[in-house]
This record gives C-alpha cells, structure tokens and sequence, in this order.
C-alpha cells in the first residue's frame, strides 16, 4: 500500500471535484480525500498506484501539481 500526497492548485469547488474524479478513476485505488487548511493537497491511498500518472493526469486535468510524498504505509 501507498500513499500518495499531491498538491493541486484548485481554485473552486468544480475543481476540487474534477480532481477527486480524476483521482478515483486510477486503477488500484482505494482512498482519495483532501487535505490541508485549504482543501489543496489530494491524498490517495492504494496498491500499485503510479504517483507519476496520476500527477501528470492531474496537471492535464485540473491545473499546476506538485508530488509532495510518496510512502509506503503497513
């Protein structure tokens, strides 16, 4: 299992929805939510999980992303 922390540059509430989607569309997913003061960072928990794929995807998609953290969880 991993997990993945991103930050998204969303600036509504489409955004933030759009980027959820996107997120849970990926393949060996199991948990997506935000984190963060401002809702910005997108974590996602799963197993075999590309973080570089789903950060591409999310620039394409949504808007500027950066990887924060990718940690292996028990």
């Amino acid at each position: 299992m991993k997990k993945i922390v991103m930050k998204v540059q969303m600036n509504c509430q489409k955004c933030r929805t759009q980027a959820l989607k996107h997120v849970a569309e990926a393949g060996g997913v199991d948990f997506v939510g935000l984190e963060g003061s401002e809702k910005d960072k997108v974590v996602v928990i799963g197993e075999g999980v590309d973080a570089v794929k789903l950060a591409a995807g999310l620039r394409k998609k949504v808007g500027h992303t950066d990887l924060i953290s990718v940690a292996e969880i028990k």
